[in-house]
């Protein structure tokens, strides 16, 4: 369950270490990582009927009203998406509440509220390439493409999500969304500078890869904190080679994982 931001449009500008430089530290170099064979559409999921249409629309507009999300296309990604295909089938029922859901292998996916934040906060703009950590079943993924012109790159850790994220999004219509299963903690070198990174799961320092990945201008909201603990969603800009932090509210993500994380100062 995460916890109700304050007034959106009133953030707190808050400046981790005097809006100190970039982290320079080279981290340990990243383990390979595993391409991902994307199955074709099933014919079920072709042929399955949208009957969720109402239920995604009040979930939109009850997320947009109380989390003051003004991004038209945040909202729409809301009413496009059918969540319930990114849940487990024994909570179809909850598919549309606003809530986290288990999805195996000790991970969630989110509440739509803080899939919705944290997209909105990423600012993205036509033509804009955007990072995803933490690819779980695949709906924060979804949102991303949603928004028009934006290339969309996502890392999951976990083997088994990974390639069930990768075939569902395949069958839906997802894609040209670059899916890939290895060590978020590193990033994705190959395709940096990337103008905006989310990460879905929470480490207890800021990764310095990811920062380093960051084009100038770029945007990045993670969550930090204690595994298992109360932690903060965190907006980070980079300025002229300089990192602003934003404290935007409390949540609560499962830990980050990995041995990026194990080993990252």
């Amino acid at each position: 369950m995460n916890k109700k931001p304050g007034l959106i449009g009133c953030l707190v500008l808050f400046c981790l270490a005097a809006c100190a430089r970039l982290p320079q530290a080279e981290a340990p170099g990243p383990p390979p990582a595993t391409a991902l064979e994307i199955a074709a559409p099933s014919a079920a999921a072709q042929a399955t009927p949208d009957q969720t249409a109402e239920q995604r629309e009040k979930m939109a507009a009850s997320v947009a009203a109380r989390m003051e999300i003004t991004d038209e296309r945040v909202i729409q990604a809301m009413k496009q998406i059918p969540r319930h295909a990114f849940v487990p089938p024994e909570y179809d029922k909850l598919a549309y509440d606003d809530t986290p859901l288990p999805i195996g292998y000790g991970q969630t996916i989110s509440a739509p509220s803080i899939v919705a934040l944290m997209t909105a906060l990423l600012e993205l703009k036509p033509g804009e390439k955007v990072l995803e950590i933490g690819t779980g079943s695949g709906y924060q993924a979804a949102m991303l493409a949603e928004v028009e012109d934006v290339e969309v790159y996502t890392i999951e850790i976990v083997p088994e999500l990974a390639q069930s994220a990768a075939e569902r999004l395949e069958e839906l219509g997802y894609g040209a969304i670059h899916a890939r299963q290895g060590d978020g903690y590193y990033g994705w070198p190959e395709y940096a500078p990337f103008d905006a990174i989310i990460v879905t799961a929470a480490p207890d320092h800021l990764p310095a890869p990811l920062a380093q990945q960051l084009k100038e201008g770029g945007r990045l909201v993670i969550p930090i904190g204690p595994p298992g603990g109360y932690q903060t969603l965190w907006k980070f800009v980079n300025e002229a080679g300089q990192l602003k932090a934003y404290n935007i509210t409390g949540v609560i993500f499962v830990p980050f994982t990995g041995p990026g994380i194990e080993q990252g100062e």
